[in-house]
């Protein structure tokens, strides 16, 4: 397959849809979608002061990617198919593939505690922890990141082992990069390999995402956008502990697509990692509207959009919450809509999919704008999408 080139849309943007000799139905498709990314994303921009996004859509495996703006406003190169961008926490639902994989494949039990794969964790709070607790947020309230001192791995060790929960774990969510980060890191530690290696070798060429990168290769520097800080300096992400594990994966929006149809179902791959990607979808707790999954977050569908700002608020991100463990665990649906945002301080990200309707969405973005403008923005080109015709031919 690949992509073929329509007009420009005006500010540096451009359409690409799925496949060749496309029909009536689905030019008339393409201009819908077209005049409603356009009618949503121009405006966003400029109240946000955002140089360059792009906006990919899925669409029962027809493809739609907007380009807009630049992705360098020194150099003034445009967001273009080949543009990378950072994904911040949406490297979670990543690191979950990982970690399901690794489960999938009998290196581990998400019921096994966490010092049980790492010894120096041995004789602390770590011995009651499980690496369920770690990847779903609730150790006991490991807080958003880690403290300023926490520099290299002895100074993570020694952080962990003299920290302690506020909460018993499995009682409360509190969103965290140490909690996700040393669940991506204990699965790596099972599979007898760096968590690198293993997201590069298992996951990300598993998925066949060509353009999706741990670490940025040289060769693909030139696509690499630049972020921009409140202060509108050019700025990147900076290496720190777990990093890769919590907010350090980049790619391209067309790679995004990929990965969403990955977790649609929608593609032929490993029946192993099939199954790995499925297993993130199972919810273990609720929080209001919210049911938490292994990376990824959970809402009936339809909803609405107060309760996705609701699930994705600050107070959410921020705040310790009692949680509804669901007993047995909620197995993977297709009636739902999960979603993840995801930021650093040069980017903006929000991903999400709907699989009864084998439709997905990813906003990519080199400024981290407020994440309820991201939200609304998704929601109202979801909405869009419902109205196509036939979105809702049954599958």
């Amino acid at each position: 397959m690949r992509f073929k080139s329509l007009p420009k849309l005006g500010i540096v943007a451009s359409c690409l849809f799925y496949g060749i000799g496309a029909h009536a139905a689905e030019d008339t498709d393409q201009k819908q979608l077209e005049r409603v990314v356009n009618e949503t994303i121009r405006p966003l921009m400029k109240e946000n002061d955002v140089p360059g996004m792009a906006i990919a859509i899925t669409v029962k495996g027809k493809r739609y990617v907007f380009n807009y703006g630049v992705a360098s406003k020194e150099s003034g190169q445009t967001v273009t198919n080949e543009t990378i961008f950072e994904l911040g926490s949406i490297s979670k639902t990543f690191t979950a593939a990982l970690g399901s994989y690794a489960q999938i494949s009998g290196k581990l039990s998400f019921s096994d505690n966490a010092a049980k794969y790492m010894p120096e964790l041995a004789g602390s709070s770590f011995d009651k922890i499980t690496l369920l607790d770690l990847g779903t947020f609730t150790a006991g309230g490991l807080p958003l990141q880690f403290p300023d001192g926490v520099t290299d791995q002895d100074k993570m060790v020694a952080y962990y082992r003299n920290w302690h929960p506020s909460f018993a774990p499995g009682t409360y969510r509190q969103y965290s990069n140490p909690s996700i980060g040393l669940f991506g890191y204990l699965a790596a530690q099972a599979m007898g390999k760096p968590f690198d290696t293993l997201m590069q070798d298992k996951i990300l060429v598993g998925l066949g995402l060509s353009h999706t990168y741990v670490r940025v290769p040289p060769a693909e520097m030139g696509n690499y956008a630049y972020g921009y800080s409140k202060q509108g300096k050019p700025i990147r992400v900076n290496p720190g502990v777990l990093d890769t594990q919590a907010y350090g994966i980049k790619t391209t929006a067309s790679d995004m697509l990929a990965f969403l149809e990955a977790n649609m179902g929608g593609v032929k791959i490993d029946g192993t990692l099939q199954r790995a990607i499925d297993a993130t979808h199972v919810g273990y707790y609720g929080v209001g509207n919210m049911t938490q999954a292994l990376g990824w977050e959970i809402y009936a569908y339809p909803t609405t959009l107060a309760r996705l700002l609701a699930g994705n608020s600050s107070d959410m991100a921020l705040d310790p919450h009692k949680i509804d463990r669901l007993d047995p665990p909620q197995q993977p649906r297709k009636d739902v809509l999960l979603n993840k945002t995801g930021s650093t301080n040069g980017f903006g990200a929000y991903a999400a999919f709907i699989p009864a309707r084998q439709v997905g969405i990813v906003l990519l973005a080199n400024r981290n704008f407020p994440i309820p403008a991201r939200v609304s923005a998704a929601y109202k080109i979801l909405a869009a999408v419902e109205n196509l015709p036939g979105s809702n031919e049954a599958q």
